[in-house]
């Protein structure tokens, strides 16, 4: 097991942390920077389960659309279920590297989250400068986990078990290098703001406290790399350090923004 395989189970497991208060917190930073007004066309690359695409619908209004692709079709049935009812709306099955969509067919763009796992990120950043239109505009949105600090009283178990993480990414800290990728993908204007995700609960409402079941599953398909002991180990300090009142987590996410140059 490398990647994450985005199937049904994963498919659900993403579903309950999109729907948590510290996810809800960046969705609401990320339609800000997308900045939609009436009748725009927006493409969502890796729209996962629809969440942005049900909310840039209503920004957008009847008078304009919204097209999402991911390359996972559990994710595309559920996006598809969370937007009946509109017209304005349509789902592609594809690759961010090969979208599925006509040049220059949009105003804006946006990708959450998705290009760590891409092989070539340049290659799907030009893929969404020839998407958009003229002065169209682009947010990326990614994290990078080297900017992870989680209490542990055994660091080096904590750190096997986020190396171990890492393993399911292709990009572990590509924030890093996305201003030159996004100049080599021929956009201009581009701007970087980073958040702070941080708690001192093991709370499934903020970022660190839901993660810890995603990761757990995932490492723990990988024993090759942390032993099934060391894994239930670290959980179960977590948990107390939770109950004595020290637990902590935190990462840095950033938000890119650029647009295509006028012709």
């Amino acid at each position: 097991m490398s990647q994450l395989d985005f199937d049904e189970n994963v498919a659900r497991s993403l579903e309950r942390l999109y729907g948590t208060a510290d996810v809800l917190r960046r969705r609401a930073i990320v339609r800000a920077a997308v900045g939609t007004t009436a009748g725009d066309a927006i493409l969502d690359v890796g729209c996962g389960p629809g969440f942005y695409v049900a909310e840039l619908l209503d920004e957008t209004g009847s008078s304009g659309r919204v097209v999402g692709v991911d390359s996972s079709p559990q994710m595309l049935a559920i996006a598809a279920k969370r937007t009946e009812g509109y017209e304005n709306v349509d789902f592609h099955q594809g690759e961010a590297t090969a979208l599925p969509v006509q040049d220059s067919g949009f105003d804006r763009a946006l990708c959450v989250q998705v290009l760590e796992y891409v092989d070539d990120p340049t290659a799907a950043l030009a893929e969404m400068h020839r998407a958009l239109r003229p002065g169209g505009q682009v947010v990326v949105w990614d994290v990078d986990w080297s900017t992870v600090s989680w209490h542990s009283a055994d660091p080096a178990r904590m750190a096997a078990v986020l190396d171990a993480w890492d393993g399911h990414l292709v990009h572990p800290a590509l924030p890093r290098t996305l201003s030159t990728r996004l100049r080599d993908a021929g956009f201009s204007d581009i701007a970087v703001e980073g958040h702070v995700f941080a708690t001192n609960q093991l709370s499934p409402e903020t970022y660190g406290g839901a993660l810890i079941r995603v990761l757990r599953d995932y490492v723990g398909g990988r024993p090759d790399a942390v032993s099934a002991e060391d894994l239930e180990s670290w959980a179960a300090e977590q948990r107390a350090l939770d109950e004595t009142g020290e637990f902590f987590f935190s990462v840095v996410q950033y938000c890119y923004t650029a647009a295509r140059p006028q012709d």
